[in-house]
Order: structure tokens, then sequence, then C-alpha cells
């Protein structure tokens, strides 16, 4: 992997059906394969689906927004800025935006998101 500098505003937004938010893959590449970042917008009143991802952890950074997160059998919790949610491997998990803005996070996968890995849980 050779040094970059990767400038948010260059990287489309793109709605995922799939996931019911909006995804802006920052860093999601084969050549790092250890790690792969996005910045997730799930719009007021949004819910993503129950998924889970095999294979992959990943963390929930809250950047702006609150919303509610759904982990395994833990009870449901609600994030604000700068809240962390961990989300090992294979666990089921899903995030509500019950607020009247924007609820944006970044999502950090260990080792990078494929869509092979992306199993959805609602049917």
């Amino acid at each position: 992997m050779h040094a970059k500098i990767i400038h948010s505003p260059s990287i489309k937004e793109t709605w995922f059906p799939e996931e019911a938010c909006h995804i802006q893959e920052l860093g999601n590449t084969p050549d790092d394969p250890d790690v792969s970042i996005a910045r997730a917008r799930v719009p007021p009143g949004g819910q993503t689906h129950w998924h889970r991802l095999e294979n992959t952890t990943e963390r929930y950074l809250i950047i702006s927004g609150s919303g509610t997160v759904e982990i395994g059998d833990l009870p449901p919790t609600k994030l604000t800025a700068g809240d962390l949610a961990f989300i090992p491997a294979g666990i089921r998990q899903r995030i509500t935006n019950n607020s009247d803005t924007d609820l944006v996070f970044y999502a950090i996968c260990t080792p990078r998101f494929t869509p092979e890995c992306y199993k959805n849980l609602d049917g």
C-alpha cells in the first residue's frame, strides 16, 4: 500500500437499499485488507435492516445526531456524537435514527467490509 490522502467530498454518497441508509466509502480497497472505513447517514426516522457481518467486526463511531443501536442480546441503547458501538463478527445489529436530524457515523470494519460478509436478517 502507498501513502495517499483521500478528500471525502470527492467520494459520492450512495443510497444502499439493502442497508436502508446512505454510504460514503472513504477507504475500502483490496490493497488495504485489514480495515474499511465508511461514513453512514440514516435520515430522521430511518432504521437500518437487521443484519450481521460474517467474519468482520464493526464499530459505529457516531459523528452527529442521535439514535438507538441494537446489538445481539444487549438492550437497545441510545448513542450520541462521540459514542462508539462495538459489534463482534456474526452478531445481529441495527440502528435507528429517532431524532429530527440525520444520524451520521463512521462504520469501521476489520477486516475490510465486502458484500459477501453482509447478511440481511429481515428476510
